[in-house]
């Protein structure tokens, strides 16, 4: 067994325009001040990194990668959520997902996801000269309208779906690979890849990738009512990166899984700051811990209620209080005997 590395947090919910989320040293201070040992950089955010020079420059990544470590802070993984999710973007969300491109590809689909790929390619690279085993990202949609069966889904459209989202994911996934970092995506409603079976039909269609992996985030499996426990049992060999995030399920006769359209405060299925929620964070680490993950334990913070500064102050000793020592002997080691060949034919009633 090994052991959980942490506490991290994510950056992209923090930055902003005042200080001390308006540029990477100054929040490297604020995170360290509350006791964090990583941080996952939002690659997108010109606050916090240049992507296009990480991914040419070893220079720009060993000062990137030395400004944090003056902070006491490593970097854990690079994200690419938002560019990942226009690798695969249905027509009916163009106009939204826009605002995740620069503006000059705004209205031009093609050309947006063009620049979305190459991104993620970059981010491959650059992970690779910053030393990190691990990429967070999403992998787009383009079924995500279908995902109730009504109207009856055509035979082989979803086939075709998966294929298609392998065509345009596989040749990143070789970047990945020639790079020698895995690409974990987020299993998240919203996704293709939203649960289990999802990430299954997508590992066929890439002919089980060795860089396609998971990045496991609990929340998402209470707010769709599925056992995160029995699914760190199934795809533990696949899960390369970890958010802590925490969140709750209380349906109503008004309002269940779908949500009703209503904001996230009036949902049935909301995301809470750690510890305020209903994720059992002991069994995820003592699973985690035992099926010998050791990455790192990256706080996600996403609440309706909470202010962010509080819920990041909490975060931190939270995780700590949940990180598992792994034992390096049995517990009833004390009662063993030598293993000496005589005894045991003794003890199994076999004559010598």
């Amino acid at each position: 067994m090994k052991e959980l590395r942490g506490p991290a947090i994510f950056l992209a919910q923090f930055m902003g325009d005042k200080a001390p989320f308006n540029s990477l040293d100054s929040i490297a201070e604020w995170v360290a001040g509350l006791g964090y040992k990583g941080i996952q950089i939002p690659s997108n955010d010109p606050r916090c990194m240049d992507l296009d020079l990480a991914a040419e420059s070893q220079d720009y990544c060993d000062e990137l990668t030395g400004r944090c470590a003056e902070h006491g802070l490593t970097i854990t993984e690079l994200s690419t959520h938002l560019q990942g999710q226009l690798v695969a973007v249905h027509p009916a969300y163009d106009e939204m997902f826009d605002a995740f491109a620069p503006a000059h590809l705004h209205g031009k689909p093609d050309e947006r996801q063009e620049w979305a790929v190459d991104q993620v390619k970059k981010a491959a690279i650059a992970s690779r000269r910053l030393g990190l085993k691990s990429h967070a990202s999403f992998s787009g949609a383009l079924m995500w309208h279908l995902v109730y069966p009504w109207p009856q889904r055509p035979a082989g459209l979803v086939e075709e779906g998966f294929a298609e989202l392998a065509r345009r994911w596989r040749p990143i996934l070789d970047v990945f690979e020639d790079n020698g970092v895995d690409c974990a995506y987020e299993i998240h409603p919203g996704e293709d890849l939203h649960d289990g079976a999802t990430f299954e039909m997508f590992l066929d269609a890439v002919d089980n990738h060795p860089r396609a992996n998971i990045l496991f985030d609990p929340s998402h499996f209470v707010l769709q009512q599925l056992d995160y426990l029995d699914f760190i049992d199934r795809y533990h060999d696949r899960i390369k990166a970890f958010h802590a995030k925490d969140a709750e399920f209380r349906p109503s006769g008004r309002t269940g899984v779908y949500g009703g359209y209503q904001g996230w405060q009036d949902r049935a299925g909301r995301f809470r700051s750690l510890g305020d929620g209903q994720v059992d964070f002991r069994q995820i680490f003592s699973k985690l811990t035992q099926y010998g993950f050791d990455g790192w334990a990256v706080l996600e913070w996403e609440c309706c209620i909470k202010h962010p500064e509080q819920g990041a102050a909490e975060g931190a000793p939270f995780i700590v209080d949940h990180i598992i020592r792994p034992t390096e002997h049995a517990f009833d080691d004390f009662a063993g005997g030598d293993a000496d060949p005589a005894k045991l034919k003794r003890a199994l009633g076999i004559s010598s």
